[in-house]
């Protein structure tokens, strides 16, 4: 009886046998939401590194962000000849000008959740592959001259959700094709 219920449980795709994986990296913010207001609350002109680093945007305490020399923010700024010095904000132009006396915090935030769902034992032959991902992405670019913010910017989704499917019609077999030409031609 009991290898008996192993195969319903198998045949009827249950979820909790379904693989899925988390990718939520250590920060202080729980959400798109956090993460924003934490970025809302710097001011260029009067927010300080100390202040900066007080809102989690501390290179030294969160993972996610990464000091930039000036060196890395002419190549952020000005990636081609097209685009010119003139054409940058003001105190982006200052800052590059101040060159030592400036760096930047460069922070990339992203959780992502992936479940698979479906058919358990379709799944894993290979035959047929449902995944569901969902979370959120944070970025923001904060432009530090003399331990004071000059500038930033965010960009971002607030809301990550895909649908995959993937479908073999030979299932595990799907991949061989190609590692039996391969052998063939040796």
């Amino acid at each position: 009886m009991s290898a008996l219920t192993a195969i319903g449980l198998l045949a009827g795709g249950c979820s909790a046998l379904h693989t899925s994986s988390k990718s939520v990296p250590q920060s202080p913010w729980s959400d798109f939401a956090a993460a924003k207001t934490a970025f809302d609350q710097i001011v260029p002109g009067r927010t300080t590194l100390q202040e900066l680093r007080a809102l989690g945007f501390d290179p030294y305490v969160n993972p996610n962000v990464r000091i930039l020399n000036y060196l890395d923010l002419q190549n952020r700024f000005l990636p081609q000849p097209a685009i010119r010095l003139e054409d940058l904000p003001g105190p982006v132009r200052e800052a590059l000008a101040a060159q030592e006396h400036t760096r930047a915090y460069e922070m990339d935030l992203t959780v992502l959740r992936t479940k698979r769902h479906g058919n358990l034992v379709l799944d894993m032959l290979a035959f047929n592959r449902k995944t569901h991902e969902t979370g959120w992405n944070f970025k923001a670019l904060i432009l530090i001259k003399h331990d004071q913010i000059v500038y930033k910017l965010w960009s971002g989704q607030p809301l990550v959700e895909r649908h995959d499917q993937k479908k073999r019609p030979l299932g595990p077999f799907q991949e061989l094709d190609g590692a039996a030409g391969i052998s063939v031609m040796r």
